[in-house]
């Protein structure tokens, strides 16, 4: 029997009844006391948005036990950018730390008890900003503790503290000068690895990807941060799925799809980034290296992998 669980969840959602039903499910047998719904609006002209949008929201009509809702439901779309960090703010306007999920992050039930005893034994860290969910290591284990310190912290299910999401800014306005000094360099293991990045994150900031993550890592990486990494997967990403709006390719790496389990008592590593598991992470899940290129054209086909390539060139 799960006794109700007292630290504060946000759940974000928009659209998509269907995997939020199944994240849901996961949520309800955790019975939390604090629960925070964050819900983008419909987009203009789209009445299946209004429809879907509605179906979603009203899964929170199948909370039965005793827990404290709070809700930001929005009347316009905001976008997957915007409205996400928006809610994210929200949510720890109104707490000092908690766990963050989106509708299609499906977690292990020790997901929630993983977030929450590091959220207290680190609470006075100020080094420490992200404790995630995902792993992306492809089965390799890191070390012989529970989890390991990283500068690539997943955002799939994670967890983190007012204290540190202070430090966000979706336009970051001195994203250039940054890059250009050296007081990010300690995030990267090459001069091609910041170069991406500075990339990645000039589409966030420029609005040419409506994306929040990079801004995210941005701040971290700035502020000389620390992520946590489980040494097991801990969240399978449901929300891949091809339609016309848009075109997803299979990347065993960088969405693991099958999830393992924390073991309590955890294992406790040192306060050192393991820049093996973040090269590996950065070649295998985010670069553009002939190993990753290989390995996507044998998960998806060429032809996929060209008509991927020519989208996402209109939106760069």
């Amino acid at each position: 029997m799960i006794l109700q669980f007292n630290t504060p969840i946000l759940l974000l959602i928009f659209n998509r009844p269907d995997v939020t039903q199944h994240v849901f499910d996961q949520i309800k047998k955790m019975k939390p006391r604090y629960l925070y719904i964050g819900a983008d609006g419909p987009r203009p002209g789209r009445e299946d948005d209004i429809i879907n949008c509605k179906h979603t929201r009203a899964i929170i009509e199948q909370i039965d036990w005793d827990c404290e809702l709070k809700t930001l439901f929005r009347d316009e779309n905001l976008g997957c950018g915007f409205a996400v960090c928006s809610a994210i703010t929200w949510f720890f306007d109104n707490v000092e730390n908690g766990i963050v999920l989106e509708d299609d992050c499906l977690p292990d039930l020790s997901f929630f008890s993983f977030c929450s005893e590091l959220l207290h034994k680190y609470q006075d860290d100020n080094n420490v900003f992200l404790i995630s969910g995902t792993n992306m290591q492809n089965g390799i284990q890191r070390g012989n503790e529970s989890y390991y310190f990283s500068n690539y912290p997943a955002t799939w299910g994670w967890a983190s503290w007012k204290r540190a999401w202070k430090h966000f800014s979706y336009d970051i306005p001195n994203f250039h000068e940054s890059f250009e000094s050296r007081e990010i360099d300690h995030a990267f293991q090459s001069i091609q690895e910041k170069i991406y990045w500075k990339k990645k994150v000039k589409l966030g900031v420029e609005g040419k990807q409506n994306i929040w993550d990079y801004q995210w890592w941005f701040a971290i990486w700035k502020n000389k941060g620390l992520g946590i990494t489980p040494n097991v997967n801990l969240i399978a990403n449901i929300g891949f799925r091809n339609n016309p709006s848009h075109l997803f390719l299979k990347d065993s790496c960088r969405e693991p799809s099958s999830t393992g389990s924390i073991q309590f008592p955890m294992s406790h590593p040192e306060k050192i980034v393991n820049k093996e598991a973040d090269k590996f992470t950065y070649i295998n899940s985010y670069s553009h290296s002939p190993s990753r290129f290989i390995r996507l054209i044998r998960e998806n086909g060429i032809g996929t992998i060209l008509k991927y390539s020519i989208l996402k060139f209109r939106v760069s």
